[in-house]
């Protein structure tokens, strides 16, 4: 009688059934689940921007506390990170969501949503942001990051001769001390 629960090799854990195989999952279920999942990931960083930990003051108490800015801001380093992280995770499930979803029917309106959101967002860190503590710089720097590093690992991927010699030595590392 066979063994109904075989051993399992050594080196594998018990999360490997859960992980992806191209032998068991089709790109389909793999597309829907990253669509969840990034989903998710939007709308709880959306609603972290938009109602920030700690909530914002309801009254103005002087200079440092004004009706509708975040209560967390006196926190300036902790805020800082809270909302590059938080910018960061939103665009990076964007990313996923716009790639996921390119060519398919209502893709446009997925997109006009998708840049409404982020309009939206970005208003609102803004407003409930005070002006002396955040650089804002620094957030369009982390919303741009995702972005660019697709953007890089696309231009690699593609860089096999494609892009011609002047610039292989973008790809081969080789600082192009011989483009000949």
């Amino acid at each position: 009688m066979a063994n109904p629960n075989p051993q399992k090799k050594s080196g594998t854990s018990c999360f490997s059934s859960f992980q992806y195989n191209k032998e068991r999952d089709t790109p389909s279920d793999a597309r829907n689940v990253l669509l969840v999942v990034a989903a998710l990931i939007t709308a709880v960083t959306f609603q972290a921007g938009v109602n920030p930990p700690g909530g914002v003051w309801q009254e103005d108490h002087g200079e440092e506390r004004k009706a509708g800015r975040a209560i967390y801001a006196s926190e300036q380093i902790s805020f800082y990170v809270f909302l590059i992280s938080n910018t960061l995770a939103l665009s990076s499930a964007i990313l996923v969501i716009i790639s996921l979803t390119y060519r398919f029917p209502f893709f446009f309106e997925i997109w006009l949503a998708t840049i409404s959101m982020i309009v939206t967002y970005a208003s609102s860190i803004c407003a409930i942001t005070p002006e002396e503590s955040v650089d804002f710089r620094y957030i369009l720097t982390a919303a741009a990051v995702p972005f660019l590093l697709r953007l890089a690992v696309e231009m690699y991927t593609k860089c096999d001769g494609k892009i011609g010699k002047p610039f292989r030595w973008v790809c081969n590392g080789d600082h192009g001390e011989d483009i000949s």
